[in-house]
This record gives C-alpha cells, structure tokens and sequence, in this order.
C-alpha cells in the first residue's frame, strides 16, 4: 500500500474555524507533512499559523523559500504568495493568480501531485466557487487520495459542491472524520480501493476569449470531465470563474467607458471657446452627444441583471 505522507488542504470562506477543528484531531506524530491554503488578503500579514498552533499539538508556519519538507509540520501558505511543492522542499511562487488567487489551492494541488503522485491526499474543505477541483482531479489522476468535506455541513458548500459535481472522489466525510481518516491514510490503514479517473490528457486549444485580468489569449485546457481556461502568462480560471470574472471585467469596462464620454464631453466644453463661434458651436454639440451616450451606458450599467453561478 501506498504511503499517503503529503497532506495538502485547501479551504476558502469559513476556512479557519473549520482548520481549527481539523488540526485539533492531528497527533503530535503525524506521520505526514501537511500543506494547508487558505484565501486571505494578500495585503496584510496572517495570523493563521499562530491560531493553528494553539488549535493542535502540530506547529503551523508560514515557509521560506527552499524550506524543507518534514513529517510532523504543517505549512500554511503565506498571503499572495503560491505554496509550491517540490521534492523535499517548497517554493514560494510570486506567478500569476489562478482563480484570481494567490496563494491558489490548485498550484498546491497540483504541484504536489507532480511531485509525490500517489503519496498525496487532497483535501478540500468549506469555501466559495471552486478553487480546488482541477488540483483534485491532478491528484487522482497520478493516483492519489481524494477527500472532500460533506457539503451539508460545511459553512460555505461551494467548493465540496463543484469537486463533488466533476470528480468521483474517494472518500467524503464530515469535518469530525476528517481528522482520524487522515491519520489512518498516513499510517497506511484502513485505505479503501480507490476510485479511478482517465489519464488521458487532451490538447490545449486556442480560443477566441481574452483574460480578465490581462486580456491575452486563453486556451482551452481540458481536465477530466470539465476544462480550465488559461492565458499565455499563466492567468487560470474554471468555467465559473471565467465567467464570474469576464462579467466583472465587463462591468469595469462600462465604467470606464461611462467616464471617457463625460470626459469627453467636459473637454469639448471646456475647450469650445478657444475656437471660432462655428467650430465652438460644433463642440458643444459633440458634448451633449457624448453625455447622452454617458447616459444610455449609465442605464445599461443599472438595468443590468444581478448574476450568480452560486
């Protein structure tokens, strides 16, 4: 059997109370190194490995760059900083955001299934949208364990809700088992057959979108039974994401537009009298076409339907 001695743990909303209750399960010797991400403002230091410690009997901290990889230790990725698993130590990763995170579950999830294939267990805890489910289905697909908290308990269902709808994971639990089911993977214990996901990787395939965040050109990326979208810098988005983020970048653009045409129209006023009574008289009719057009955006902008995947 297998040794499931890498740990990696991703949780979003609602993630430090229900962290809390999970290292209080752990025991001191653990016989598994655990990775753990949260999304937090990436402006402001965390206090999550100082709440975790005081929660458990393992220490929590923040990693260094090239710290090395330890049974018994929990590493909590640093605010905007991704937490890359390589072989026997970590990376901390300033590249671009995937699901408009950083640090992101996925670049967790998958770099440590790169890294130690069927030595890992994923873990996917209560959060929003589905940041997790493509660095799930890379686990599995190298032959490691799935774990997703029950949905029905979780504080916010989305994230077990979206691995739970693309991938057939091994084992999902509510938050009392999760604890114990760790400790019995790491001790190579009471492992059930695991379920299977194809291993085939299909091509990229260039499409016709731009990236919210930078708008260069996104290529279609299938994983297992749904795709990821993701740019030439490395900008990655799922289907939801992609469209919660396109929505919002949409939204931006309107403002922005909004803005030029009432700028526009200030100027053509400002300026009308630095030119002949004809050319004046055409600017202000130019400004009071450009502040209708302000006008027709503004109520796009606020007749718009709200949108929610959730």
């Amino acid at each position: 059997m297998a040794r499931r001695d890498i740990i990696v743990i991703g949780a979003s909303a609602g993630g430090v109370e229900t962290l809390q209750t999970l290292v209080a399960q752990l025991p001191p010797d653990l016989p598994a190194a655990v990775f753990i991400v949260v999304h937090l403002y990436s402006r402001s230091p965390s206090l999550l490995p100082q709440i975790l410690t005081r929660a458990g009997q393992l220490q929590a901290f923040n990693p260094e760059e090239a710290t090395a990889i330890e049974p018994g230790q929990i590493y909590v990725a640093p605010p905007d900083r991704h937490l890359v698993i390589e072989r026997d130590h970590v990376h901390l990763s300033s590249g671009p955001k995937e699901q408009h995170h950083r640090p992101s579950i996925n670049v967790t999830f998958r770099t440590a299934s790169i890294a130690y294939g069927e030595r890992v267990v994923g873990v996917v805890l209560t959060g929003e949208m589905d940041d997790g489910t493509a660095g799930l289905w890379e686990i599995k697909r190298r032959g490691g364990i799935a774990v997703v908290q029950n949905p029905e308990e979780a504080l916010f269902p989305s994230m077990p809700l979206s691995v739970l709808r693309e991938i057939q994971v091994d084992y999902t639990v509510n938050l009392a088992e999760v604890g114990p089911l760790l400790c019995r993977l790491a001790a190579g214990e009471g492992e059930r057959p695991q379920t299977r996901v194809p291993g085939l990787v299909r091509e990229p395939k260039l499409t016709d979108l731009t990236c919210p965040d930078c708008r260069g050109t996104i290529w279609e990326v299938p994983c297992g039974s749904t795709k990821e979208y993701r740019c030439r810098v490395g900008h990655t988005y799922s289907a939801r994401s992609m469209i919660s983020e396109h929505f919002a970048t949409q939204e931006r653009a309107l403002y922005s537009a909004m803005v030029a045409l009432e700028e526009g129209a200030s100027l053509a006023n400002r300026l009308a009298g630095h030119f002949d009574e004809q050319t004046a008289a055409k600017l202000r009719e130019e400004a009071r076409e450009r502040r209708s057009q302000a006008g027709d955006v503004l109520r796009i902008l606020t007749e718009r339907q709200a949108f929610s995947l959730e």
